[in-house]
């Protein structure tokens, strides 16, 4: 499940003639991972666009909250109730300013660390957080900026460089999730990310 925030990338879909919306980061992730799987996302329910289907014999389900970001969890909430999903079954991919933009990290729970997206999930989990994430690095604002002006703000063309990049990363450890378990493959897959972590933070953005 994938929490979209308000920043605007690059990559645009249109929704109708009159009418754009720009992906997070989260949503591309989700998007790159279905498209790879040839898993369509054309269904609604539960305040989300989503889709279902196999992954070799794993059974998933693909969902984008179409909520505000603070309100995702009106959306994940539900939506794991009804199909009955246990929540170390599920992994909430999610924009993250405190990894460098392009970084990214697995892990098996945690708490929301003052993300508002995570805050409602969990809240709506009943304070549950024994739920996995992938955090995908966005980087810090640059300067003074204003975190919340940063977050309405464009990538520039290196910034979305860089999240073009870790895409494919992005789909295979969650392919890799799947096959593997998530405490194998958070092992390996965070190790290659920590030597990437190294070398971006000495590049400019």
């Amino acid at each position: 499940m994938a929490l979209c925030g308000p920043r605007q990338s690059w990559r645009e879909i249109q929704r109708n003639s009159s009418q754009c919306v720009y992906l997070s980061v989260g949503f591309q992730m989700i998007d790159a991972f279905a498209e790879s799987q040839e898993l369509p996302m054309n269904r609604v329910h539960c305040k989300a666009l989503f889709g279902e289907g196999y992954v070799g014999e794993t059974p998933v389900l693909l969902a984008k909250p179409q909520t505000y970001m603070n309100l995702s969890g009106e959306s994940v909430g539900p939506l794991a109730a009804y199909y009955k999903l246990p929540l170390n079954r599920v992994v909430v991919l999610y924009d993250d300013m405190d990894l460098p933009c392009g970084v990214l990290r697995l892990q098996p729970k945690g708490g929301h660390f003052s993300h508002n997206g995570l805050k409602s999930v969990i809240y709506h989990f009943r304070g549950n957080r024994e739920f996995a994430r992938l955090r995908i690095g966005i980087g810090r604002p640059p300067g003074q900026m204003d975190p919340k002006a940063f977050l309405l703000q464009r990538f520039n063309a290196t910034a979305q460089g860089r999240i073009d990049a870790a895409l494919p990363e992005g789909v295979a450890a969650l392919k890799s999730v799947l096959s593997k378990g998530l405490t194998e493959t958070a092992r390996l897959f965070n190790q290659q990310q920590k030597y990437k972590h190294i070398r971006l933070q000495t590049l400019p953005t």
